[in-house]
């Protein structure tokens, strides 16, 4: 099996909700549908060694992959070539960051979600210069201009970042 793709199944399985992972009684190998046995080939040989809760993560991730249009798998293939070639340092700010994220109530979450829409809708020249931009902000002139594209583009459901990562 392609070692990009278990590796995405990986990435997925690490940001599924505890609750979603499943009863801790494992999962047979035999339950799994030939599909997810295909994609998960690789632990097929110590799939029964595999503590139940990573067990439940990697089907859970192997359903997920399964619902994916083409474009959504080719997006996180690229998505995981991108973390592998990060840095463990940078690997570990990014988790950091995803737990706060997950810390957030579900209104500022949504909000952070059309942030990142709305950013990732612009053309990359715009991103860039925004990147750019905010990079040499001061937290305080970056959220004085959060609240400017706040007023220009919509209010709180316009997509805009929201000020709890004012510092980012």
């Amino acid at each position: 099996m392609n070692v990009l793709v278990v590796g995405i199944v990986m990435l997925l399985v690490g940001v599924m909700p505890v609750w979603a992972q499943g009863d801790p009684a494992g999962v047979p190998w035999n339950q799994l549908s030939p599909g997810e046995q295909q994609l998960l080939q690789r632990f097929s040989d110590t799939w029964d060694q595999l503590p139940p809760r990573k067990q439940h993560r990697l089907r859970n991730g192997a359903q997920q992959w399964g619902t994916m249009t083409p474009e959504e798998r080719q997006e996180a293939k690229q998505r995981f070539k991108q973390w592998r070639s990060l840095p463990p340092e940078q690997q570990q700010q990014l988790r950091e960051r995803y737990q706060q994220f997950r810390q957030l109530p579900p209104e500022q979450r949504e909000s952070v979600r059309n942030a990142r829409r709305w950013f990732r809708s612009l053309p990359p020249e715009q991103r860039k210069e925004l990147r750019e931009k905010f990079q040499s902000m001061s937290p305080e002139e970056r959220r004085a201009y959060r609240r400017e594209l706040r007023r220009q583009y919509g209010g709180a459901g316009g997509g805009q970042p929201s000020e709890e990562n004012s510092s980012r």
